[in-house]
């Protein structure tokens, strides 16, 4: 009975919490010849490149008010506390789409990162915020995916499902997140404009309203939720 009981309660713990390192074999339906279907995200060309406001219409993001500043904190679960800022880990990693692989120092900022795979429940779950958040801060803001220890296949199809379109970048071997002393995703980066990392968010699947108020805290840009 408490047996039954425990098997029945841990799908629910992975979804509310984080998840730890899955294999290619947890994709639960990887589709055929997915390497011959385009690639739904976009390529990495840009991402060293600093986002350029080309509007100001309702769909971009404006600075925040002039007494707000970013600080930097580390989330680890339901409590936050201070930290100083840290530059991003000195990484290469290559592009989902291919190319030239990218220097994560060499990102520019402001930036969100998000670290996910397609075997994580609450990654899959708040994917759909982070394409939301990349069309919204269009030209103030850059959303970057990093797929770790993932399949292909698997990556692609929850691209393709989710409309996920913002550059992605593959670590098979979980390098950022041990850089990090990370062991469990989704993981969520938020970088300044001089590539500092100011917030580290590791609280479970972000919704639209999380956030924005994340990026207006921590990079003082405020994006409609």
């Amino acid at each position: 009975m408490n047996r039954r009981l425990a098997i029945a309660v841990l799908p629910l713990l992975l979804a509310v919490t984080g998840c730890t390192s899955g294999t290619a074999d947890d994709d639960p339906a990887p589709r055929p010849a997915a390497a011959e279907r385009p690639s739904p995200f976009r390529d990495c060309s840009t991402l060293s490149t600093a986002p350029t406001a080309t509007s100001s219409g309702p769909g971009t993001a404006t600075p925040a008010s002039p007494g707000a500043s970013p600080t930097a904190s580390v989330t680890t679960g339901p409590t936050t506390r201070a930290a100083g800022g840290s530059v991003l880990p000195e990484l290469t990693l290559s592009c989902f789409t291919g190319g030239a692989p990218v220097v994560l120092r060499e990102v520019a900022g402001p930036a969100v990162i998000n670290v996910w795979a397609s075997w994580c429940p609450p990654c899959r779950k708040e994917l759909p915020a982070f394409q939301r958040l990349s069309e919204r801060a269009t030209g103030k803001l850059q959303v970057i995916g990093v797929n770790s220890r993932d399949s292909r296949g698997g990556a692609q199809s929850i691209g393709e499902d989710f409309g996920v379109r913002f550059p992605i970048l593959v670590d098979q071997g979980e390098a950022l997140q041990r850089e990090l002393k990370r062991n469990a995703i989704p993981l969520t980066l938020f970088v300044d404009g001089d590539g500092q990392v100011r917030h580290i968010d590791a609280s479970g699947a972000l919704d639209d309203t999380r956030l924005a108020e994340l990026v207006r805290q921590h990079l003082g840009l405020a994006v409609p939720a």
